[in-house]
């Protein structure tokens, strides 16, 4: 079957999911009755089921986007005089789709990116006591409602010093701040935009893709992406993306008199502070969590949706990362968790990239899903 002939049967599922929903809340008096209140749960369950076989249908397995990397990590090493072999574990794990097709390029990268930085030269790996052929491992695992997805090597591994200098060479961090960071906080600044590892960017590598990409395409998939390196002995990046993006977790915030929802896998945390904890300076604001001072980014501004006056003393704040940098979001009110069918945006809105998706709620408005790697 199609997927674009899945994904209109997926919409039209949801759309019974939301009457269905809504009948019950327009029928609040007369759900009470046992038998009415019985005869909506039948019904919520074998919508549910027809939901869940559908979603079944919309996926594929991971060897759709993993099976060619083998073949393009040897071209890369045969270009740069290394060897390699390549082994994948868990190909068989089945994601939907619509995620299997942007997982395609960052998997790409992370493989080209192990052979070209990664991997020695034979000669190299000998000396240091290790086999002239390097390994690449990709390792795929259910992590509940998620997938996990490992990109090792067995390389030389990062060189954090390096990282650390051309981290405070970019502004990232204080030099005098920088050396008190542990190695994992200092490996995570490579997914800054314009932060290479390489001393240069190779033809087999660079592409003008880095890492700040691969994050940003995962994270726009409700996912996470994780680093680990040891000096000689290699690296690892996980990717974590869910199993389905037709259903999402989000932390639903009011700003003015509007709705929007921001992807759970986005919040670090929720919490109000004092308005007079928010400093202005030189026109950007800031607030102390912490111990630490983080830009206070006001989603109405940046969403062009009118402020309103309000006689709140405290400011709720949403704990975030937007492009690699810590920030908290500033709303007026948090209207709590709940987990949605996703549906795309209109096509006349499609240009606008911050919105992600689209969901009704019960009473019937419309809620947009926020990608915040496009907020600033």
């Amino acid at each position: 079957m199609r997927t674009d002939t899945l994904d209109r049967f997926l919409s039209a599922v949801g759309e019974v999911i939301l009457s269905s929903s809504q009948l019950r809340t327009g029928v609040a008096h007369y759900a009470q009755d046992p038998e009415v209140a019985d005869g909506f749960d039948r019904v919520d369950r074998r919508v549910a089921e027809l939901q869940r076989r559908v979603l079944e249908l919309r996926t594929a397995p991971l060897v759709r986007v993993t099976d060619t990397l083998p073949r393009t990590a040897r071209q890369v090493a045969e270009k740069l005089g290394k060897r390699v072999e390549v082994e994948i574990h868990g190909a068989e794990l089945e994601l939907d789709r619509s995620i299997l097709d942007r997982l395609g390029e960052p998997l790409l990268h992370l493989v080209r990116n192990a052979v070209d930085h990664g991997l020695e030269a034979p000669e190299d790996r000998l000396a240091a006591g290790k086999p002239e052929t390097g390994v690449i491992r990709i390792e795929a695992r259910r992590q509940k409602d998620s997938i996990e997805i490992a990109v090792s090597d067995d390389g030389r591994g990062l060189d954090l010093q390096s990282v650390a200098r051309r981290a405070v060479d970019a502004g990232l961090i204080h030099t005098d701040l920088v050396d008190d960071l542990p190695p994992e906080s200092v490996a995570a600044f490579i997914f800054h935009p314009g932060l290479s590892t390489a001393q240069s960017i190779s033809e087999v590598s660079g592409r003008g893709v880095g890492m700040d990409a691969v994050k940003a395409t995962v994270e726009s998939l409700g996912g996470g992406v994780e680093l680990r390196t040891e000096v000689g002995r290699g690296t690892t990046t996980t990717l974590l993306v869910p199993i389905t993006a037709a259903v999402q977790r989000v932390l639903l915030v009011g700003i003015s008199d509007v709705r929007v929802a921001i992807p759970i896998a986005k919040v670090e945390r929720i919490l109000e502070v004092p308005l007079d904890a928010i400093e202005e300076a030189a026109g950007d604001s800031f607030a102390l969590v912490d111990g630490e001072p983080l830009p206070v980014l006001t989603l109405a501004r940046l969403l062009r949706i009118e402020e309103t006056e309000s006689a709140q003393t405290a400011v709720p704040l949403v704990l975030s990362e937007v492009r690699g940098e810590r920030v908290a979001l500033r709303v007026d009110r948090f209207e709590g968790q709940q987990e949605f069918y996703v549906k795309p945006v209109p096509e006349l809105l499609a240009p606008v990239r911050i919105l992600a998706g689209l969901t009704v709620l019960e009473d019937g408005s419309p809620v947009f899903l926020l990608d915040l790697n496009h907020l600033v």
